[in-house]
């Protein structure tokens, strides 16, 4: 393992250590029977017991409306909130729906956004389209950048759109001085921090206003739901409450239900994944077809002093490059792996390798003699993998 790794991180919000948090936060189970996980609520109307309580001249039900909260998602928003250590949290469908909303809540025509070039694509996306549609532009910036980025500012900079690690590239910007610049000027930074979760790395704790969940991935962790979270320090939140309520966005509840129970054993999975991720990411590093390991944790990576810094643990989820091959050769290796799958997403338990021939950037343009492709490292073996690693390389070598 390599050094700067701590685990068992202590809440930035009282003594409770995060992993007793992740076990006991959202469960009220005096309200439910005894239950310890609680109910999956299929609700949109709850009844009034009377007409003094629907003029509000009586206090009311605590829930009212399915669409804007039930006691499931209640125990979901109340659990992710103390884990962020946040002022309120709301959940979305999916985490480009956290990211597009996290982005149109702080904005309008005529405003500025600076974009990582780093970010995940259908964020990057959505900024050159819907945004750019509703007359907002949008400048990427170097993602490795820190202070300097205050020369992209203009008096129209409304949000700074941070992702750190980049969930392709791996950069990792220096936060704090991007944080600084941004309250120099008044501008409304956000972070789509699902790599870290919020065990490895806290964003509010440092300044950010907005934190943001793609909890599909390992507040899921199983490859089977789709839910975003937004996490709100106090002075974004009303912005961002009002945009999630005018929109009528909500998770469904047995998607809600999923993530509340991957929370439980989020603290165990990801030392797994952590420290499988690590192990073959330093194997990777003595292949002869490898050129370069894109993983934080590894004393290599350009920015490994910042992730020790900022960071405390490291996720499965990291890329390395090769030299471009043909289509053939890359369709022998990676059509016949035997347990890392093609696909989308990442952050359940199993393992992913996707190959990214094009990578999409405005600052800096990606290197035209190397091929990156990014692995999910699962629950697996880690002898089972590298042997499938190996077999792969083999394969694309003989090809």
């Amino acid at each position: 393992m390599t050094s700067g790794l701590k685990l068992g991180i202590q809440s930035m919000t009282s003594s409770k250590k995060d992993k007793t948090r992740l076990v006991h936060d959202g469960r009220t189970g005096a309200t439910h029977h005894g239950a310890v996980n609680p109910p999956v609520y299929h609700a949109s109307t709850f009844l009034y017991d009377s007409y003094l309580q629907v003029i509000g001249k009586e206090p009311g039900p605590e829930f009212f409306y399915g669409r804007h909260a039930t006691p499931t998602s209640d125990a979901l928003e109340q659990a992710v909130c103390n884990l962020e250590g946040g002022f309120r949290t709301v959940l979305t469908p999916s985490g480009l729906n956290a990211c597009a909303l996290s982005l149109l809540a702080f904005v309008e025509t005529g405003d500025h956004v600076l974009l990582t070039d780093s970010a995940y694509q259908p964020s990057r996306d959505f900024c050159d389209t819907t945004l750019q549609r509703l007359g907002i532009d949008v400048t990427c910036f170097d993602p490795g950048s820190g202070a300097e980025i205050e020369r992209l500012i203009t008096p129209k900079t409304k949000v700074i759109f941070l992702e750190a690690p980049g969930s392709q590239t791996m950069e990792i910007a220096d936060m704090e001085q991007i944080v600084a610049v941004a309250r120099a000027h008044d501008i409304t930074t956000v972070i789509d921090n699902t790599w870290a979760t919020p065990l490895f790395f806290k964003p509010l704790s440092i300044g950010i206003d907005v934190s943001i969940q793609a909890a599909t991935k390992y507040f899921v962790g199983h490859a089977d739901a789709l839910i975003g979270t937004i996490t709100c320090n106090e002075k974004t939140y009303p912005q961002l409450r009002r945009l999630h309520r005018s929109f009528g966005i909500c998770a469904g509840p047995d998607d809600v239900r999923m993530a509340l129970r991957g929370l439980r054993t989020l603290e165990v999975r990801l030392a797994q994944h952590m420290h499988s991720a690590i192990e073959i990411a330093q194997w990777l590093e003595q292949q002869e077809v490898v050129q370069e390991v894109l993983h934080p944790a590894l004393p290599s990576h350009p920015q490994h002093g910042l992730w020790q810094k900022l960071f405390t643990g490291s996720t499965g989820l990291f890329s390395f490059t090769i030299p471009p091959h043909s289509d053939e050769a890359l369709a022998a290796m990676l059509d016949n792996m035997e347990y890392f799958g093609m696909g989308f997403s990442w952050g359940g338990f199993e393992s992913l390798i996707m190959p990214y021939p094009h990578i999409v950037r405005e600052t800096k343009p990606f290197p035209e003699d190397r091929l990156l492709i990014r692995l999910h490292i699962g629950l697996e073996d880690v002898s089972d993998l590298k042997h499938d690693l190996a077999q792969g390389f083999e394969r694309l070598k003989t090809a």
